[in-house]
């Protein structure tokens, strides 16, 4: 069926609801947007739902979220688990609220039973009570950092992992089989809360949350004595608010400041671009109120509140510098382990688990404390799935986890990034350098003398539509059959590719297998440390160009830095 015919279809269709066909009337004389919301149906992929609110089949809606949902309960039947139950929440976006009910009325009506958290929470705590409810599954309403057009639907298995292999590819199928609208079920709330299948979750499984942070602690005695520390804390209108509060408040700090016209949950984000703190732009009120308060740390925290911001001061100047992600995860990583070393308490047979476009900088930090480096395809959900085959082995001890993109784990309380855990852990990490003398970006320099000066950047560029989803097939097969020989005077020396799953080695040809699952992802290691990593986004109509590079000195990583992503986009 072509978009116009689903259109169509959508306009007669009893089943939609005359809202929905009244919003579809507005664009019936706009041809490229109607192709652009039937073009193809809303992908469910192994990251769940991602898309723009709207009517269509290519959009977030009360029917996409159910035909998902249709298919997610389809899937526990036959895994005969619908008795263990789904954990749901939501963030701050338009239709969270919404969605997560149609979520769990559809599992009510296919007899599962839905725990649904009373008001938004961030993505970590619905990661922690899937397991501490011993759920089968958990679903998470958000587009994370997506602007305010955007919503989502994540899937969580029962280890508070989101869904991997093979059961990502068992639900898509699932959710691919459902051909009608028909077929997805619903009941009446009421009915559902009679039948207890609609159960309302809350403070329990906060306080057991909370719990569970504190036991990260490294020197709590340390906050008493720098209690006064000031911290400026933003959520961007969304899900870390009242936990972020909270954990600082409960461990001692006391000269906490929100930024108020930030603090309210707002779907629509009207003091930002862009809801995301690897934006600058969004910390321009965070740094006005720093300014005021002479804050120490600046913390922000996206929507769902699993990825985290930072500025500190350089004492020299007396600047505020922003921390990339890599940065403020290792400067995390550095402080427990450090700390855990000292106290002996570090395991033997530890292991840090970053992502492959990620900072490897975490090479020399591994080396220091003797531990296993591993690294695990784009997605936290890959380094999840390695703390649960740890655990089951116990081949390994998971001391930390990463993401370059600003997303970090201490603990295994959760099983995805958790920006509350993070802002606990370098707050009281502030507090122990402030005794020293030191700001977190005095220690963070500290680290480059230390370890090398190590800096990475992405390229995105964005391609929406059926246009650019094939211009983004082009990219990549040309890539593929014609490699390029080098990046200007940056000679490659292997090229790995996690499509075909090998590493071939230029100088010597030889090629060694990559275990870790196909994904269509292409890797050049280059000479002095540096590096290129290429892949389409798998949440947004992007491709992506990964860098790394290595100098001596903040001046010659910046230059290689800036040559090295001039030729890459001579090159696109």
């Amino acid at each position: 069926m072509g978009y116009k015919e689903k259109y169509k279809e959508w306009l007669e269709n009893p089943f939609f609801d005359e809202e929905t066909k009244e919003d579809l009337k507005k664009i019936e004389n706009d041809k490229k947007e109607i192709e652009d919301r039937f073009y193809k149906d809303l992908e469910f992929g192994t990251a769940g739902l991602r898309g723009v609110i709207g009517s269509g089949s290519n959009r977030m809606n009360k029917y996409t979220v159910g035909k998902a949902t249709q298919g997610l309960a389809n899937f526990i039947k036959k895994e005969n688990t619908r008795e263990k139950g789904v954990v749901i929440a939501y963030d701050s976006r338009n239709m969270s609220k919404e969605f997560s009910d149609i979520t769990a009325l559809c599992l009510n009506a296919n007899g599962i039973k839905t725990y649904i958290f009373e008001s938004l929470r961030p993505v970590p705590e619905l990661s922690y009570a899937v397991r501490k409810l011993g759920a089968t599954a958990g679903v998470m309403i958000t587009a994370s950092h997506n602007p305010a057009k955007y919503n989502g639907y994540k899937v969580y298995w029962e280890d508070g992992a989101q869904i991997t292999s093979p059961k990502d590819k068992l639900i898509i199928e699932e959710v691919n089989n459902i051909s009608n609208y028909n077929e997805i079920k619903t009941i009446d709330k009421e009915k559902a809360i009679q039948l207890k299948l609609y159960n309302i979750i809350g403070k329990e499984i906060d306080d057991a949350y909370m719990e569970e942070l504190k036991k990260q602690l490294q020197n709590p005695q340390i906050i008493k004595e720098e209690k006064d520390l000031s911290i400026v804390y933003t959520p961007l209108h969304g899900a870390g608010n009242i936990p972020v509060q909270r954990i600082l408040k409960e461990i001692g700090f006391e000269n906490v400041n929100i930024v108020r016209q930030q603090e309210k949950p707002d779907g629509d984000f009207p003091t930002v671009e862009y809801p995301n703190p690897e934006d600058k732009k969004a910390f321009q009120l965070a740094l006005k109120l720093a300014e005021e308060k002479k804050a120490e740390i600046i913390l922000a925290t996206d929507p769902d509140a699993d990825r985290l911001g930072v500025y500190a001061k350089d004492s020299k100047t007396n600047e505020y510098k922003a921390f990339t992600g890599n940065m403020s995860a290792l400067l995390i990583a550095e402080y427990i382990l450090s700390q855990r070393k000292e106290k002996n308490t570090l395991s033997k047979n530890g292991v840090i688990i970053k992502s492959i476009v990620s900072s490897i900088m975490a090479k020399p930090i591994a080396e220091e404390y003797s531990l296993k480096l591993i690294e695990v395809l784009t997605g936290f959900k890959y380094i999840g799935e390695k703390i649960k085959e740890f655990e089951l082995s116990n081949e390994y001890t998971y001391e930390f986890g990463y993401e370059e993109s600003y997303g970090c784990l201490v603990g295994t309380h959760s099983r995805d990034k958790d920006a509350i855990v993070a802002v606990m852990v370098l707050c009281e990490a502030a507090a122990f350098y402030k005794k020293q003398g030191l700001t977190l970006w005095d220690k963070m320099i500290q680290m480059y003398e230390k370890y090398g000066y190590y800096k990475e950047d992405t390229i995105s560029i964005e391609l929406e539509g059926a246009d650019g989803a094939e211009k983004i097939k082009e990219i990549m097969q040309k890539l593929k059959n014609n490699p390029p020989k080098n990046f200007g005077k940056y000679e490659i020396e292997k090229i790995r590719d996690y499509n075909t799953g090998e590493v071939l080695d230029i100088k010597t040809k030889k090629k060694r297998t990559i275990n870790l699952p196909s994904s269509n992802v292409l890797y050049y290691e280059l000479n002095e440390d540096s590096w290129i990593c290429i892949r389409p986004s798998g949440t947004e109509p992007k491709i992506k160009y990964y860098i790394g590079v290595k100098g001596n000195s903040f001046e010659d990583v910046n230059d290689k830095l800036e040559e090295l992503t001039k030729i890459i986009k001579n090159q696109v």
